[in-house]
């Protein structure tokens, strides 16, 4: 019997685990981190990350602008750029020759390390703000609902469609951000709420499709690639973890086959 509110109940009826359901609920708490005392514990692991690398771009000689430093240089996403020691050149097409004394760095060139590192990377405390806010109440929601791991794979894999993406539209041009991985965020959230699995009554849809809108007709500098990608590739992710729920190795073999195919476009297209 177990003690209850009134008297005892017998455990079929006391609302609590019991026996092999109490280890087999423990177990799944443990690896997927739902129902933890710390249910969006990645989100906030990979915001500290963020700001850390940040941080430490200003303590090496970084300006607040996040680039001139080496992690920047070694670790912006670009297609094909020139390297002098201390100073990144945006270099041209691939195939371009390097001038003396230049070295030729980028994805290209053998760097394929920038399509996840570019992001953890920003352009100064507003673009970093605005990423971490954004993060900060999409990651909760969604790591809340399918757990730890899946949350980690789901975003680091929107990172790198992200990257491909941003390759895709603008290969020579250098580019950073969490934004890319954080539109997969919102492509799962959107799947989860056309399937209403979740009460947002069209506000992911909507915020989705304003970012789009000011992306394309009102700010500049913008990588429109990568959201598009990191939005397609974390809507297909969450697509998979839905059809493949009963078998973490499917749904893990269908995150790693959007990221194979993220990297080949990524190559294919520089």
């Amino acid at each position: 019997m177990t003690p209850a509110p009134v008297g005892l109940r017998c455990p079929d009826h006391s609302g609590k685990p019991q026996g092999i359901r109490r280890v087999t609920v423990a177990a799944e708490r443990a690896a997927t981190g739902v129902g933890s005392g710390r249910p969006y514990l990645v989100t906030m692991i990979l915001i500290a990350a963020n700001v850390g690398v940040y941080l430490v771009e200003l303590a090496i000689g970084g300006n607040q602008g996040g680039t001139n430093n080496w992690i920047y240089n070694h670790g912006v996403l670009v297609a094909n750029a020139g390297y002098l020691p201390g100073n990144l050149l945006e270099w041209g097409p691939p195939g371009a020759r390097a001038a003396a004394g230049v070295q030729l760095v980028g994805v290209t060139h053998g760097e394929w390390w920038r399509l996840i590192t570019t992001a953890f990377l920003h352009y100064g405390i507003v673009h970093l703000g605005f990423n971490m806010l954004s993060l900060y109440f999409g990651g909760r929601i969604l790591e809340t609902m399918i757990g730890r791991w899946r949350f980690l794979l789901l975003y680091l894999v929107s990172a790198v469609a992200a990257s491909a993406g941003a390759l895709y539209v603008t290969p020579n041009s250098p580019s950073a951000g969490a934004s890319g991985a954080i539109f997969g965020v919102f492509g799962a959230l959107l799947v989860l709420e056309q399937r209403r699995m979740i009460s947002t009554g069209g506000q992911v849809l909507g915020l989705i499709l304003i970012n789009l809108f000011l992306d394309e007709f009102v700010f500049t500098g913008i990588s429109i690639g990568a959201h598009i990608g990191g939005l397609i590739a974390g809507a297909l992710i969450m697509l998979a973890y839905l059809r493949f729920r009963g078998s973490a190795r499917l749904a893990v073999a269908s995150a790693a086959a959007i990221l194979v195919v993220s990297v080949v476009i990524a190559y294919a297209v520089i």
